[in-house]
């Protein structure tokens, strides 16, 4: 740190010394550079030395050729000697000889072309540069054995199996997310605990199967808090720990202490604050519910007392437009069935609203938001162990990405969409490495539930989709029994601990999150908190192959199915075969038990139950055993 700070004062007296120049380097090139104005910041493998003082200086004056350059050049040769990393040590000697150098090589180089100020300034610059690298090099974590990491949670909404390139998808490419796969460990049999967003994330939170609480079915934008106040959370383990605490984007699981009873223009009276969260900025629930303001720490994000806000999932208010009776006003998507109640930002929603104003938010600008107070919030919490739990909207409909990315896929808007997730965690990761925080952060990448394409809105999701299968290999998607309903991606990077370019075929289920991460933060459970959650973090982290015993998930219609390593089973149940009420999608309903064999055949088209009645007696006692009499 007191090498570190005589750099920096020494990189302000260059700065003062030099008032003939600007110039921009880097370790692989040397360019001249017009500045308008002050420059932006750069990443940290660039050194910036602006002039201050005279803002009309703005070339490096180049009479002479490269000549001029010689004490730039002697410059990065002194410094290879003078910051090695072993050398780092002794600062006040260091400095005194880093004049020495500069000086040394002002004398030795000097033309008649530039000043002896300029001159030495373009040795210190010469210097410096390798000294950024050792700077950012002190800046970034050193993971020992039992240091904590920072962790992200970072969960999608509707993401499939099949929508990621490192999963197969070749009509949509996901670099930045393909990227940490390729530096982490990547899963192909995690499981979500339902194939609908309110129950997953609800188990993800608690560690607790959703069919154990009442009121998990996909939540209106209204409902109240359905995790409670004394329920312990992930969100609890860490802030046990010592961690800051922060939850953003897409949240779905309730505000307030009653339905239909929250005061949208003042404080809630119960919000992720009593949960473990020491911050959050999110959705209330989905960008097709209203209302469709963000929510800070309780309140509505820029709240205009011009608009009070009134929300109701009854009846409209009077005089409010509809997507039912004013299709006129829908000017940017139209819904295909469902969503044609309120109208904000010309699009159809479910539920009814008034008001708004400034704090409505625009659709294009979602992932912005929840990507800058991401990083505004990584970059608060820098100096010490944070958690972020951090839910992206833009897969989820209605899908309207923003305008840089439209045409960019042959997909249409869906593809543009997946295009704007992969874009958010570029910007995630990017701070971190900016910040030095990359190796020692654990960003775990997965999604709520499985993929749907045509969910309520004329996108042409499904006419564009051509040979993109957004499931994977595998049948049905999001609401349903089959295996597309809850497979999802599952990646966990962490450089100081993951081994690079792996990939894990064992059974993994989201409903260990919270006693897995609580191991991590090296927190002991309560009694009875997390029942259903158990410490997998040697299979997630890669040094065990050992899979889950088995994983539950429910379906839409309350149906829950048991995966084991090889087996798929779903008990017998009353019902449609295929939804009726708008997606068309398998529910896997039917009268007779299911039994799939997963080893040979993802797609699960042959029913193998009767061949192995002992089997399906086996799964059918422990689903009786886990769920009771619901």
């Amino acid at each position: 740190m007191q090498f570190q700070l005589q750099y920096l004062e020494f990189k302000r007296q260059v700065m003062f010394l030099s008032t003939e120049f600007i110039i921009l380097s880097s370790e692989k090139h040397l360019k001249y550079h017009k500045i308008e104005g002050r420059p932006s910041g750069q990443p940290s493998s660039l050194l910036q030395i602006y002039n201050i003082f005279s803002p009309k200086a703005n070339y490096v004056k180049t009479a002479g050729g490269l000549t001029n350059l010689l004490p730039y050049f002697v410059g990065i040769i002194s410094g290879k000697f003078l910051f090695n990393r072993e050398s780092c040590k002794n600062s006040r000697l260091k400095t005194l000889l880093i004049h020495l150098f500069c000086i040394f090589a002002t004398i030795l180089t000097k033309t008649q072309n530039i000043s002896m100020k300029t001159n030495y300034a373009l040795a210190a610059m010469g210097v410096l540069l390798p000294a950024t690298g050792v700077i950012h090099a002190q800046n970034k974590p050193a993971p020992k054995g039992g240091e904590r990491p920072n962790v992200i949670l970072l969960v999608a909404d509707d993401l499939g199996y099949g929508d990621l390139s490192c999963y197969g998808a070749r009509r949509v490419s996901t670099p930045c997310v393909d990227s940490l796969a390729s530096a982490g460990l990547r899963f192909t049999d995690a499981h979500a605990c339902a194939s609908t967003s309110t129950p997953s994330r609800y188990s993800l939170l608690t560690g607790e199967y959703p069919f154990r609480k009442k009121g998990t079915d996909v939540a209106a934008g209204n409902a109240g808090m359905i995790i409670s106040p004394s329920q312990y959370t992930v969100a609890d383990a860490f802030k046990q720990a010592g961690y800051a605490t922060g939850a953003i984007g897409k949240w779905h699981l309730g505000l307030g202490s009653k339905t239909a009873q929250q005061d949208w223009n003042g404080q809630l009276d119960e919000d992720l604050s009593d949960i473990g969260f020491d911050y959050h900025y999110i959705m209330a629930a989905t960008a097709d519910r209203v209302p469709c303001v963000f929510i800070e720490n309780g309140r509505v994000a820029n709240h205009d007392p011009s608009a009070p806000i009134e929300v109701s999932y009854r009846q409209n208010f009077a005089g409010e437009p509809t997507g039912r009776d004013n299709p006129e006003l829908l000017t940017k998507l139209r819904h295909s069935h469902g969503h044609n109640q309120s109208i904000v930002n010309g699009i159809g929603r479910i539920g009814y609203m008034k008001g708004g104003g400034k704090a409505l938010w625009r659709d294009e600008d979602i992932a912005d938001s929840i990507a800058s107070h991401a990083i505004e919030f990584i970059e608060h919490n820098a100096e010490k162990p944070f958690f972020l739990y951090l839910c992206t909207n833009d897969v989820h409909v209605p899908r309207y990405p923003h305008e840089r990315f439209r045409g960019k896929n042959p997909m249409g808007l869906r593809g543009e969409a997946i295009m704007q997730f992969d874009w958010t965690v570029r910007q995630v990761t990017d701070a971190l490495r900016r910040l030095g925080l990359s190796e020692n952060t654990l960003i775990i990448i997965t999604s709520d539930n499985g993929p749907v394409l045509d969910d309520g809105y004329q996108d042409q999701a499904i006419e564009l989709a051509g040979s993109h299968r957004p499931g994977g290999p595998f049948r049905g998607g999001k609401y349903s029994s089959f295996e597309a309903g809850s497979v999802v991606p599952f990646i966990v990077h962490w450089p100081a601990r993951v081994k690079a370019g792996s990939v894990s075929k064992a059974l993994v289920s989201q409903i260990d999150n919270t006693a897995t991460l609580a191991a991590l933060a090296g927190v002991t459970l309560p009694e009875g908190a997390a029942r259903d959650s158990r410490n997998h973090l040697d299979t997630w982290t890669g040094k065990s192959k050992k899979p889950r015993e088995f994983a539950l998930s429910m379906a839409a219609g309350h149906n829950v199915t048991i995966r084991t390593d090889r087996w798929k089973y779903i008990p017998p149940r009353k019902g449609e075969a295929v939804t009726s009420w708008g997606p068309v999608i398998e529910t896997g309903n039917s009268l007779d038990p299911q039994l799939y064999d997963m080893k040979r055949a993802e797609d699960e088209r042959k029913n193998v139950a009767k061949e192995n009645a002992k089997t399906v007696d086996k799964l059918q006692k422990i689903l009786n055993e886990v769920c009771g009499n619901r």
